[in-house]
């Protein structure tokens, strides 16, 4: 019998992370209307008005104010007016929306009484779902992407909301990647987002409404060890979704929505070691999708990062180089796909 003593759970911390805590902060003490209750609080305790403490506070909300004022005109700038969406007359498509977050997106979207066509090479991994229709189909095949396009017209109507969400892993070092795993990376997970665009994006233009979902990663931005192929083609996914929304600037109601998420806890990143569960937390697709779909109903164009460090990641290039060594180091950028499975583990127990 061994004589360690038994490993304590910090299960209950787990969810305690860096972004919980800035969620909280912004609705309490980083709010604008908390902070104005501190003066009318201080004054209803017959502070005067020229007291220090009360300057302070008046101050301090006045500054929040101006920042919450300032975002929103920010945003205004770069998005415009928001369009309407109505769900009774959207076409969703989803690709890669068999499992994990294009999942449950189109779960959703089916429950609320939409379109939703769902293109994958596999079958939905809930066996059905309400409203949503399955087409086999690889996406970084063109041929196909133009014949399954004409199959959803014909049945559920011209998409107006596209979801490029498909992608593929390999989790290998350069190399040990085959030519034909590079050539299957680009093909899913950069060549389909011109597939799709190319066939459902014109149709869009003429109806002159429409949203775009360019589902990227935080990788694209840091690069990694083994996962070479796989940054390079979220980098060139997030750099064709910037071109694109400076060409759809001539047609304000087409919106286009970038997602940059960091590891998800689905089984395409099995067995990848997160060093920090509280400077850079794994996010539960649930919680992506539920952002996604919040904007998509909004009508606006966005830039969704997520969890906190992934909103900041450009900064890291603005840093000395040595200093940059030290924070891949440290944040274990680079040892995290040893330990990787994907979703061997689980193809190998349902023995597909």
């Amino acid at each position: 019998m061994s004589n360690q003593p038994p490993t304590k759970d910090l299960s209950w911390a787990k969810p305690l992370s860096v972004d919980l805590l800035l969620k909280v902060l912004n609705v309490t003490f980083l709010h604008p209307f908390v902070a104005w209750m501190l003066p009318l609080c201080m004054r209803a305790q017959a502070m005067p008005w020229s007291h220090t403490a009360m300057q302070i506070v008046i101050g301090y909300a006045s500054f929040l104010t101006a920042l919450f004022f300032a975002n929103v005109l920010n945003l205004q700038i770069a998005y415009s007016k928001a369009r309407k969406v109505d769900l009774s007359e959207e076409v969703i498509v989803v690709t890669g929306g068999a499992s994990g977050l294009g999942l449950l997106i189109a779960e959703v979207y089916g429950m609320r009484g939409a379109s939703v066509a769902v293109l994958d090479v596999k079958e939905l991994e809930s066996g059905e779902a309400r409203g949503v229709s399955v087409y086999k189909c690889d996406v970084g095949d063109k041929d196909q992407v133009a014949k399954v396009a004409i199959e959803i017209e014909r049945t559920l109507g011209t998409p107006t909301i596209l979801i490029n969400n498909a992608v593929v892993v390999n989790g290998k070092s350069l190399l040990d990647l085959s030519i034909e795993d590079v050539e299957r990376n680009f093909r899913v997970n950069l060549l389909s987002h011109f597939y799709t665009l190319k066939t459902f994006l014109p149709s869009m233009i003429r109806a002159r409404r429409g949203t775009i979902v360019t589902v990227s990663s935080v990788i694209g931005q840091l690069g990694a060890a083994q996962l070479s192929d796989y940054a390079a083609s979220k980098a060139g996914v997030t750099a064709m979704h910037k071109s694109l929304v400076a060409e759809l600037k001539s047609t304000p109601d087409i919106k286009a929505i970038l997602v940059t998420p960091g590891q998800l806890t689905t089984p395409l990143f099995n067995g990848v070691k997160t060093p920090s569960g509280f400077f850079a937390p794994e996010l539960e697709p649930v919680d992506v999708a539920k952002e996604i779909i919040a904007t998509i109903d909004g009508g606006s164009s966005a830039q969704l990062a997520m969890p906190l460090y992934a909103r900041w990641i450009d900064w890291i290039n603005v840093l000395p180089v040595g200093v940059q060594t030290i924070i891949r180091r440290w944040s274990g950028v680079d040892s995290g796909m040893e330990t990787f499975v994907g979703r061997q583990a689980r193809e190998k127990e349902s023995l597909i």
